[in-house]
């Protein structure tokens, strides 16, 4: 989160959680499901586990939660971007149109540090490919940049024409004509590299905001 107000804003609609138990994460959750992990030590010198669990399709109402659990059970929730004030700091917890792009502790003297991902979520086995097979873990976060890359040069010009034919717009500013026009099936093949692309780096909470959707994305 950019600014200090931003975060004292995430942290007004963080509610008391209701004491239910954190549920295990389940094999068929891998794109629904974001779960990380936190090892802090409390007031009383103990060591405690405080884990966030995001459903990303949202609740009944499409909502998106984070909920925060310590050692297992509930303590709060809060849609989301959210700040949980935890022991030594916040836990500041942001989504974009693919994923989660923030899962950080951010302690009183400001170092930050992610959380870790659940070992059976889908961001686990992202982070476990990295450990196992770094070189390769490099090549594919490599490829998914200059997919979206490709996917700016080519379809935003296209995207402005559209946009610029629309009459009131055409009547207002003028029209615009794209250098560039790809057959449709190159368009749909541009967008799905793209999703995947995106997705990929929601898997290691890379996040900017040209590449990633956020020309589309509001903040809070």
């Amino acid at each position: 989160m950019a600014s200090e107000s931003r975060r004292r804003r995430a942290a007004k609609r963080a509610k008391a959680g209701d004491g239910h138990p954190l549920q295990r994460y389940r094999w068929w959750q891998p794109f629904s499901r974001a779960l990380f992990h936190l090892r802090l030590v409390g007031a009383d010198g103990r060591p405690e586990t405080w884990s966030v669990d995001v459903r990303l399709g949202g609740d009944d109402n499409g909502v998106v939660r984070a909920q925060l659990y310590r050692d297992g059970v509930n303590r709060a929730t809060s849609k989301l971007p959210a700040a949980f004030p935890v022991p030594g700091g916040v836990i500041e917890v942001a989504a974009s149109g693919y994923g989660l792009k923030r899962a950080h502790f951010v302690a009183d003297d400001g170092t930050e540090r992610q959380l870790v991902p659940d070992a059976a979520s889908a961001e686990g086995r992202r982070a476990r490919l990295h450990r196992k097979a770094p070189g390769l873990s490099r090549m594919i976060g490599a490829a998914s940049i200059l997919v979206l890359v490709v996917a700016l040069v080519l379809g935003v010009p296209q995207l402005i024409e559209q946009i610029t034919h629309i009459p009131p717009i055409a009547d207002a500013i003028g029209t615009f004509e794209s250098p560039i026009h790809l057959a449709p099936w190159e368009n749909i093949s541009l967008v799905v590299g793209a999703l995947l692309a995106s997705t990929e780096r929601a898997l290691r909470l890379r996040y900017n905001w040209l590449l990633d959707g956020g020309l589309f994305e509001g903040e809070d």
